[in-house]
């Protein structure tokens, strides 16, 4: 299930470009301590090890951010792979939070529909997707709960952000093919 927030948003006018000067200056500082060439060669053991080489409180929890949301990535491959799309879900939920909080690129149009999404029975995990301040979020919804979702949701988020959000129904294809 794909919601829309409908909040207007540029990634112009975002902190986006900030974000990632915060990222580049963890990884500079951390650099200085560890042999690394991006954010994604350490692992959540590494990276607190290690963290207090960033000196700005603001930066370390973007790097936190990167650190471990690269490692939840890999761990989803791998649920997948299981077939274990409880834990899928459950990194998912993770990841919101950690966008949320550490990386702070969610809003609370974002955060409403996530939230909102997580209080239905029937929701695997939900998360916003794309980057962020406004835009969309991707749930995966049991098909029995999927009009329940929609009104519940729906109703929540319009009371309180005060304009409606749009739902849509989407399936999993199968992936990226090369066609002949």
């Amino acid at each position: 299930m794909i919601a829309c927030s409908n909040k207007k948003r540029g990634l112009g006018d975002s902190k986006y470009n900030e974000r990632r000067s915060e990222c580049e200056t963890a990884l500079a500082q951390l650099q200085k301590e560890v042999d690394i060439k991006s954010l994604g060669d350490l692992d959540e053991a590494a990276f607190e090890a290690h963290k207090n080489a960033v000196s700005s409180d603001v930066c370390r929890r973007r790097a936190k951010h990167a650190v471990y949301e690269n490692r939840r990535t890999i761990r989803a491959v791998e649920a997948l792979k299981n077939g274990d799309i409880a834990e899928f879900g459950r990194l998912m939920n993770a990841s919101h939070v950690s966008l949320k909080d550490d990386y702070e690129v969610t809003g609370i149009e974002l955060d409403t529909l996530v939230e909102e999404a997580w209080k239905i029975e029937g929701v695997i995990g939900s998360r916003m997707t794309g980057a962020g301040f406004g835009g969309c979020t991707v749930s995966i919804v049991k098909e029995e709960a999927i009009d329940g979702f929609i009104d519940k949701v729906g109703t929540a988020y319009k009371k309180k952000i005060g304009y409606a959000a749009d739902f849509y129904v989407v399936e999993i294809g199968g992936g990226p093919q090369v066609l002949g």
